[in-house]
């Protein structure tokens, strides 16, 4: 009997295995995706889980992010099983990829995957370029369907000629390996199912009784995978140039200067997350001359045309990736290109008016105002009514009592004041009967 002790409590304290673990994926593939799924991988790892489920919705993403996801996928030491879910959900270009070199590739019905031809931002690229980028990625697919015994030739015309298919046509043509309609039924299929590691090694997989735990983002990469949007970091940046220059041109105001600050330090983040090109940031600083250029030497509207075409097209090729889902949107584009146009012509028409308006207060306020002389004015002095003031005032010609003075400068409380010629200028307010 103290053999059958000793087992049941070896049982006790043996740690246990096969849980089951799964993320999230439903967006784009940038890197904050990589981050989240090579640390899923880690944490499934330490557990000693069964399997690491990985639910997958994506139009694509940024190649260097999909490259170091497949890296972690073929370097786990648990299987990973890719199931492209729910139904209408797709796993195109990135995550075609990405579901290739999964140990077990599942899709749901009514979802699909492929069309993974390597593109360029507005049809840029150079047939060699081209040549040379879908050569890399038909290398990389080769390397991974091979060890995975899937169908090659599919998976080629997914990457060469953008092919697409269906649930079925990808089960059928040997491209997945199951077809479930839900989770329970893609655990219930893969029980007991015998995989073969990209190592050679094999094992059978388990899932009788197992618990699955999702794991989610932290709260550190959900704020990253916000503004990791380029249209979400686009907005951040123009709210915050914005309130940083409110704040600049109107010190004290704080609330539009720290909110600025904000704004544009997670926009600069966000933007550190993508690929930034350098062709669009000079065309978006070539918009923002030809806006200044429009109001300083008058362009009749032609610099200002100008600057919105040369900020929507510096926007649309802002961020240097082929998958649309992650480039900046052309409607955003152009209505930030109107949006900050009108606003700058604005607050730059109202700083040069401003620079160029009279001077209302100090010495400086009282020149070229009209005034009506009180006295007989000369060289020896005389008194003016000036804003309701009397004021000693000379000139170098003789002026008679009650004619109307222009002020020509005010020193020391004197006015050094000329005759008035006939104008439709206002004459500063004067009493009736005024006395001295």
């Amino acid at each position: 009997m103290r053999w059958m002790h000793l087992l049941v409590l070896l049982l006790a304290v043996s740690p246990a295995h096969g849980e089951i673990l799964k993320v999230k994926i439903d967006g784009i593939i940038d890197p904050v995706t990589s981050e989240f799924i090579t640390g899923a991988v880690e944490e499934a790892e330490k557990a000693e889980a069964e399997f690491l489920l990985i639910e997958l919705s994506t139009p694509g993403g940024l190649g260097v992010s999909m490259q170091e996801i497949i890296q972690v996928i073929l370097n786990s030491e648990i299987p990973i099983v890719c199931y492209v879910y729910p139904q209408g959900a797709r796993a195109a270009s990135a995550g075609f990829f990405i579901l290739l070199s999964a140990d077990v590739a599942a899709m749901a019905p009514g979802t699909n995957t492929g069309a993974a031809h390597p593109v360029f931002p507005f049809g840029m690229e150079d047939e060699t370029m081209l040549e040379k980028v879908t050569n890399d990625a038909l290398a990389n697919l080769r390397a991974i369907v091979n060890e995975r015994n899937r169908n090659y030739e599919m998976a080629e015309q997914g990457v060469v000629e953008s092919k697409a298919y269906t649930a079925r046509e990808s089960l059928e043509g040997g491209l997945i390996d199951l077809i479930a309609e839900n989770e329970e039924e893609l655990l219930k299929l893969l029980d007991g199912r015998e995989i073969t590691r990209f190592s050679g090694e094999r094992q059978r997989l388990s899932t009788q009784g197992q618990q699955v735990r999702l794991l989610e983002m932290t709260l550190r990469q959900k704020i990253l995978s916000t503004i990791a949007d380029p249209n979400m970091a686009l907005l951040l940046g123009v709210v915050g140039l914005l309130g940083l220059y409110l704040e600049f041109t109107n010190p004290g105001l704080m609330v539009p200067g720290v909110a600025g600050g904000i704004c544009f330090l997670l926009a600069l983040l966000g933007f550190s997350l993508l690929p930034i090109n350098l062709i669009g940031v000079l065309l978006v600083l070539l918009a923002i001359g030809l806006f200044i250029a429009e109001l300083t030497v008058q362009g009749f509207g032609f610099f200002g045309a100008g600057g919105i075409v040369a900020m929507t097209m510096g926007l649309l090729l802002l961020i240097d990736a082929p998958n649309p889902e992650v480039r900046i949107q052309l409607g955003l584009a152009l209505a930030v290109a109107v949006s900050v146009a009108a606003i700058m012509l604005f607050l730059v028409r109202l700083a040069i008016r401003s620079h160029l308006a009279r001077v209302t207060t100090g010495r400086g306020a009282l020149e070229g105002l009209i005034a009506q002389a009180r006295t007989d004015i000369n060289r020896e002095g005389g008194k003016v009514f000036l804003q309701g003031e009397w004021w000693e005032a000379v000139s170098q010609e003789p002026i008679s009592s009650g004619s109307k003075v222009r002020v020509l400068t005010a020193e020391n409380l004197l006015l050094t004041v000329e005759p008035d010629a006939p104008s439709d200028t206002p004459s500063s307010e004067e009493p009736s009967d005024a006395v001295q």
